[in-house]
C-alpha cells in the first residue's frame, strides 16, 4: 500500500554535482529528493513509484538555494523541515544513518548492531534502498560487511563520488 501524499505537494526537478535531482516538498516539508541522469527518467521513476504523474510546480526559491548548497556540499546538514513516509524501523534507520560521519562508511551489519538489532543487516539494507531522500539521509555512507561499496538506489558511481566529496570536504586544510 502507497502512502498518501500531500494535496499541497509540489514537485520540481535542478541540476546537481550529480545529475538531475527531483524534489518534492510540501507545507510538512521535504518528502523526496531522488537522483537521476536526466528528468523524463526521474518523473517515469514517480509514475512508477505513485501510479500518477509528478504534481510539477517551483519550490520556493529559498528552499531551492538550500537543495543546491546540500547537493553541492555533501555532510552538509539540511536545515530544512524532512518529511520522509517510511515504517517506524525505516524511520529509526535512516535517523541512524545522521551518526555517521560525513566521509566516514559503516557496513550494514555495524549499523544493525547500533540499533540493537546485529542480526538485522539485511533489514537495514532494505531500509537504506527506500530512503526517498538521497544525500539528506546520508545512506551512501552504509557498505557491505567487507567494506565494499554495494546497492545504492541511485548508483554506485554516485555513491563512491559522494562519498569521495565527504571526504575531501572533511580533510584539514
Amino acid at each position: 500500500m502507497r502512502p498518501t501524499l500531500p494535496s499541497d505537494l509540489t514537485v520540481t526537478t535542478l541540476p546537481t554535482p550529480w545529475g538531475r535531482a527531483l524534489a518534492a516538498a510540501s507545507a510538512q516539508g521535504l518528502h523526496a529528493l531522488w537522483l537521476g541522469d536526466d528528468d523524463a527518467a526521474l518523473l517515469t521513476l514517480w509514475r512508477r513509484a505513485w501510479g500518477h504523474p509528478a504534481p510539477l510546480g517551483v519550490l520556493p526559491t529559498a528552499w531551492q538555494a538550500v537543495l543546491r548548497e546540500v547537493l553541492a556540499h555533501p555532510g552538509t546538514p539540511c536545515p530544512l523541515p524532512l518529511a520522509p513516509q517510511g515504517s517506524p524501523f525505516q524511520q529509526r534507520v535512516w535517523a541512524a544513518l545522521h551518526t555517521i560521519a560525513p566521509g566516514q562508511t559503516l557496513s550494514y551489519g555495524a549499523l544493525a548492531a547500533r540499533l540493537g538489532m546485529p542480526n538485522a543487516a539485511r533489514a537495514v539494507a532494505s531500509a537504506c534502498a527506500r530512503n526517498p531522500l538521497a544525500v539528506v539521509i546520508p545512506c551512501h555512507r552504509v557498505v557491505g560487511a567487507d567494506g565494499r561499496l554495494s546497492g545504492y538506489r541511485w548508483g554506485l558511481a554516485r555513491k563512491r563520488a559522494l562519498l569521495q566529496a565527504e571526504a575531501a570536504s572533511a580533510r584539514p586544510t
